[in-house]
């Protein structure tokens, strides 16, 4: 801006490098709302122009240098003041002098490492963006650029399924499995419940994925919970014996990957929420934390070159389907379909009807933790009075 009006103005404009063609990703912003942005990942070159138009044809405007820098930096919502920059490029577009047209100016940092995806949550927000400052000696012209990024992951190598056994002793005995510990953003969650004791008279049972955003050290931390999704997955009183399937399908929620101890800052963290609610509305309830990553989008290739052949297309008959079978180049359907245990006990993992073979479950009452014998986590399962 000029001083009281008086003096040469400019615009600036900054132009990304095949931006015609770039991806875009949505990033939620503080309101709420979806801002689309253009979509980089790690490594990957930040390049483009900046573009200077004099807003005074025939006036000069004089400056002390002209930069643009490559900001990553964490924003505390409960800290405004104070913004924690974990990565800082800059390039000197001119030196000090006296712009008298309208310039243009190229950039690139090269190679970029972005170590964080981009983040808006609760209490906390992470955002990369351009910075082109033209430094004057009263006021300087600013223009910032935000990016969006996103990190890609590799299959995990291990992958194991989640399985426990909790329950209140003499009351309630259950079995829950699911498929995998770590999913992709685009996956689904496979799992089932199976009672082995049921003495208390449950009403309905739901599953939901908790979304937990933990800001701060020490005294100091903020834990902010929020149900991305929720399941009733059972309605009416289960039987001993009863297997109730589980499916949450995740790609149509707003998730993103796990994140651990962002450069000391915050973390991100998800859940599977299991809630049994009685007649009495107590409710009982066992969270298992899971991993969420994001897995690179590829196109399938469609194999266009293959030579064409002079052979002509054969018909499909009954004595050719015939002569095949008899050449052994087509195979039968078989009549059955191989059939999978459906309980824990016909499968050899231990435990049965009734909880005969299961693990002892720890003492306690309605109103006691429910847990595992091996699991002592704080995120166990809780039963909770509306007294």
């Amino acid at each position: 801006m000029s001083f009281f009006g008086f003096g040469q103005s400019a615009e600036i404009d900054i132009v990304l490098d095949g931006a015609d063609t770039r991806k875009m990703a949505d990033v939620k912003s503080e309101d709420g709302k979806k801002d689309r942005y253009y979509l980089f990942y790690d490594g990957e070159t930040v390049a483009g122009k900046v573009n200077i138009t004099l807003k005074k044809a025939g006036s000069k405007l004089e400056h002390h240098g002209i930069k643009i820098e490559f900001i990553g930096q964490i924003e505390m919502y409960y800290d405004r003041g104070n913004h924690h920059e974990f990565l800082s490029l800059v390039k000197e577009l001119a030196r000090p002098g006296e712009l008298q047209q309208n310039a243009s100016y190229p950039f690139d940092f090269n190679q970029v490492e972005k170590p964080y995806e981009s983040y808006t949550g609760s209490n906390v927000r992470l955002r990369y963006f351009l910075r082109v400052t033209i430094v004057r000696r009263l006021s300087d012209l600013v223009r910032e650029m935000d990016i969006a990024v996103h990190t890609l992951s590799q299959y995990p190598d291990m992958n194991t399924s989640i399985k426990m056994e909790v329950g209140i002793e003499d009351c309630l005995h259950i079995e829950f499995e699911y498929n995998k510990s770590k999913y992709h953003l685009k996956d689904v969650i496979v799992g089932k419940i199976y009672f082995l004791l049921v003495r208390i008279k449950i009403k309905h049972m739901e599953v939901a994925i908790i979304k937990r955003e933990t800001t701060g050290s020490g005294p100091n931390t903020f834990n902010e919970n929020e149900t991305i999704a929720k399941y009733e997955i059972m309605d009416g009183a289960p039987v001993r014996g009863e297997s109730i399937p589980i499916r949450v399908f995740l790609a149509g929620y707003d998730l993103t990957p796990t994140m651990r101890d962002i450069n000391k800052k915050f973390s991100v963290r998800y859940y599977l929420n299991l809630v049994l609610v009685d007649e009495e509305d107590r409710r009982y309830f066992k969270q298992q934390e899971i991993t969420l990553w994001r897995k690179g989008e590829r196109a399938r290739r469609v194999q266009t070159d293959q030579p064409a052949t002079d052979e002509p297309h054969t018909p499909l008959t009954i004595n050719t389907i015939q002569k095949q079978l008899a050449e052994g180049n087509i195979q039968t359907r078989p009549n059955t379909l191989p059939t999978s245990p459906q309980t824990p006990s016909e499968a050899g993992e231990g435990g049965g009807g009734g909880g005969g073979g299961a693990a002892p479950v720890p003492p306690g009452g309605a109103d006691t933790d429910l847990t595992s014998p091996t699991d002592s986590t704080d995120g166990g399962a809780r039963s909770e009075g509306n007294d």
